[in-house]
């Protein structure tokens, strides 16, 4: 899913910027922001109307924007599956316009009321990532595709937030080698799925697990998911 902004948006999103060090994403850095721009409260709250956290999601969403833009103008037609992805999630930090803004939001978005909405921008992060590399899977591997890239993906931003080596150089290494556990746990995985005793052992869970289909897209475009009632009757 894509969102747009209007220049409205992109402009009190960037006056609210230069306060979310100080401030968090709070009223006062709302507040803040719109004064610098000679904006009354009233029109802040019809670009913004959720104050700071909605600009707070609204930071996250134009990183993801950023970062589609940028990896999309690259040319990795000759990469390997992997290095697409590495490529990617280190596109979409380098997007983080401020490191602090980003260090807030993970704060705030790790308050109980926020948790489950931090979580979904993870996932749309990671599903967007997994569709700008080419993904086309429809079952049971979509899930668990983005469920690993969560995994990757919150790692590294966590140790890119308390890395401060030239050019984040330990951030990419790290996020190298959490790629690699990731193809090893494939491989892995792999091999199990061709065992002859291991075969017959998960021929049930194998046919239940095929029984599930990425969202519909159009349709319920908002849920996690779907099952096919056509396909479990067969």
């Amino acid at each position: 899913m894509t969102y747009s902004f209007s220049e409205n948006q992109h402009q009190i999103l960037d006056a609210v910027l230069q306060h979310v060090p100080f401030e968090g994403w709070s009223e006062a850095a709302f507040r803040a922001g719109l004064r610098d721009l000679n904006l009354d409260l009233t029109a802040g709250q019809r670009a913004y109307p959720r104050g700071g956290i909605g600009l707070a999601v609204a930071f996250h969403r134009r990183g993801d924007a950023v970062m589609a833009k940028k990896f999309n103008a690259l040319d990795v037609s000759n990469l390997r599956l992997r290095d697409k992805i590495t490529t990617a999630v280190r596109t979409r930090l380098e997007a983080a316009e401020n490191k602090e803004a980003v260090r807030r939001a993970t704060t705030l978005f790790s308050l109980p009321m926020n948790s489950i909405e931090g979580a979904q921008l993870i996932w749309d992060t990671c599903d967007r990532i997994w569709r700008m590399v080419g993904d086309t899977s429809n079952d049971i591997n979509w899930y668990s595709k983005r469920a690993i890239l969560v995994g990757v993906y919150s790692s590294t931003l966590l140790y890119w937030l308390g890395d401060d080596s030239p050019d984040h150089s330990e951030t990419w290494r790290f996020l190298d080698r959490r790629i690699d556990n990731v193809m090893q746990f494939e491989a892995v995985k792999a091999r199990v799925k061709k065992a002859p005793l291991m075969s017959s052992v998960l021929a049930g869970p194998n046919w239940l697990m095929s029984r599930i289909k990425a969202p519909r897209k159009k349709v319920f475009d908002d849920l996690p998911g779907h099952w096919s009632k056509d396909e479990a009757s067969r």
